[in-house]
């Protein structure tokens, strides 16, 4: 890693981009505007490696995934923040990833795997240099650089635990963990599973670097009325999720918030005490290396499949703001060009869709469009598919944007509505799982826009005939939202007789808001939260519970869905 920041005294940032202008340019021309702004302020390759020596003497003993040892280039080379995912071929293919502890030079990182913990195999990682430069509030720049490793295994048996350790050729080698690749779609094979499910994470701990910054400064303990500000959210929901053993896991979107501002906008470094210009979105690249860390327990053993949210476009990178996460990350790659953050895979009896809500959102719109409407092509092509397959029951999708949620901050996106609830509709989507407003609700069954039945806490959903179910799973961390005024809290417990709220809002195509009433909120939770699912494959009906548990573990709704399987 290595990371610098040139601050001429007293300087005042020169933007160069009025605020609107800012506001009205896509993901595209922000990040090209960037590249224009840093040519006219380069930074040398002199101080941008020496800033590493000098970031890690103030920032090694902190939360950096390394521990105690420095990020400098003269320590040992490490690896750590690992985390695992499936490939296209999720019952073959793992893909292995972890962050480096500093610029490798020349010193190669492997991958040992095998079947057992005795290993055998070995494959040489490829490593991705992420460059970060961007602007800083105070008149200089923030040059970073990041190191990550990744490594492909292919040809594994489904769901057979596959160990590994990753190791260097300079004397690193780390602890042998395993995790396992999907469970094959055969039906004779098919046996009960577990996943689970929430968004908008986030972390409890603030960077080391750039030095200087405070609780609060990239985090998520900003302060927001009644939020119990300091209590650590986001790893009492790692807790219950590594507890909760599942067989993979999947995040809606706002993952890192190496972004915590969310607009679409150009990035800008804010150090502590400061103010964004007008016109930009705060950014720190390493609030990934905390990320990484806080996860580790669970990801490095646990396949983590990631959608991307509004905080999750960082205009610093190319390929529409999603630069760094093809530096960071391997997803499966097998959605349509250009969207790295759409893809599908299957495990045993259900079939999942990551989808982009940022392409076909009406809230925020950097990036509404960029696909031209490939994705919702390649969505219906591979919803109709999953659906025509025998061995596949459950059809599940996960994005960020609501389509359906009632909170004061973001409510529902009619960009979703229109791109895509016609489609669930088409092809019997089962569970439609969204973030990015930081509470828990759940609908009832919906077709066409409406409502088609209730469905209460413990009832059974069949949805063929009944409908989809939407879920916002938005509290993994991040400081909580509202509902709307006068539409109380509903859950175990805490039910109430009627749960509809009549004064909620649907974002329009022209960036407004349309009022709406919401019969079909059925559960609304104002706390933190995600979804634990478990999966019984049957030969004559398929079983599906879908629970959702707090930040201490206690289960406040479940819902079951059953599905007859086709001969």
């Amino acid at each position: 890693m290595s990371s610098n920041r040139l601050n001429p005294p007293g300087a005042v940032p020169d933007t160069g981009v009025p605020g609107a202008l800012a506001a009205s340019m896509s993901m595209a021309e922000q990040h090209e505007w960037h590249r224009r702004y840093l040519r006219s302020r380069p930074v040398s390759r002199r101080n941008f490696l020496r800033g590493s020596a000098a970031a890690a003497a103030v920032g090694a003993a902190g939360v950096s995934p390394f521990g105690s040892r420095a990020y400098a280039d003269q320590a040992q080379l490490g690896v750590a923040g690992r985390h695992v995912g499936f490939g296209a071929d999720a019952a073959g293919q793992l893909r292995f990833s972890g962050q480096l502890s500093r610029n490798p030079q020349g010193t190669r990182v492997f991958l040992d795997h095998g079947p057992t913990p005795v290993l055998g195999g070995t494959v040489e990682a490829q490593v991705r240099n992420l460059v970060t430069q961007i602007p800083s509030s105070d008149g200089g720049v923030l040059a970073a650089e990041q190191f990550y490793a990744h490594a492909p295994v292919d040809g594994l048996a489904g769901r057979v635990p596959h160990f590994y350790r990753w190791r260097t050729d300079d004397g690193f080698t780390s602890d042998i963990r395993a995790a396992a690749p999907a469970m094959p779609s055969v039906r004779s094979a098919v046996l009960p599973f577990r996943f689970t499910m929430m968004g908008d994470q986030g972390t409890d701990e603030t960077p080391t670097q750039p030095p200087g910054l405070a609780p609060g400064d990239y985090d998520d303990r900003y302060y927001k009325p009644d939020n119990d500000p300091g209590a650590p959210h986001a790893g009492n929901i790692m807790r219950q999720i590594c507890a909760s053993k599942p067989d993979f896991h999947v995040l809606a979107g706002d993952i890192a918030y190496a972004d915590p501002s969310g607009a679409g906008k150009n990035p800008q470094f804010v150090p502590s005490g400061g103010q964004v210009t007008d016109g930009f979105d705060k950014f720190n690249p390493y609030v990934w290396d905390v990320y990484f860390g806080a996860i580790e327990a669970s990801a490095s053993v646990t396949p983590w499949m990631f959608a991307t949210g509004n905080h999750d476009m960082e205009a610093a990178y190319d390929t529409h703001g999603y630069g760094g996460h093809l530096a960071r990350l391997d997803l499966p790659g097998n959605g349509p060009a250009g969207c790295p953050s759409a893809y599908s895979f299957t495990y045993g009896n259900v079939a999942v869709l990551s989808l982009d809500a940022n392409d076909i959102s009406y809230e925020i719109k950097a990036n509404t469009g960029y696909s031209g409407g490939a994705q919702t092509g390649w969505a219906e092509r591979t919803l109709a598919g999953y659906r025509a397959d025998p061995n596949i029951d459950f059809l599940v999708c996960f994005f960020h944007h609501c389509a359906y949620s009632t909170t004061d901050s973001h409510a529902s996106d009619g960009g979703v509505r229109d791109a895509w609830c016609a489609l669930f509709d088409r092809y019997r989507v089962d569970l439609v799982l969204q973030g990015h407003n930081h509470i828990f609700e759940r609908t009832d069954p919906i077709r066409a826009n409406a409502m088609t039945k209730a469905a209460p806490d413990n009832s059974i959903v069949y949805p063929e005939t009944d409908g989809t179910v939407y879920y916002t799973v938005g509290g993994g961390g991040r400081p909580r939202y509202g509902f709307q005024p006068g539409s109380p809290e509903t859950y175990r417990g805490n039910e109430v007789a009627d749960t509809t709220v009549p004064n909620s809002y649907v974002w329009t195509a022209d960036g407004g808001k349309q009022d709406e009433a919401a019969p079909w909120s059925r559960v609304r939770f104002r706390n933190y939260s995600f979804l634990r699912v478990d999966v019984r494959p049957g030969f004559f009906a398929s079983e599906m519970d879908v629970v959702a548990v707090d930040e201490y573990g206690r289960e406040f709704d479940r819902l079951t869905y059953r599905r007859q399987v086709r001969a």
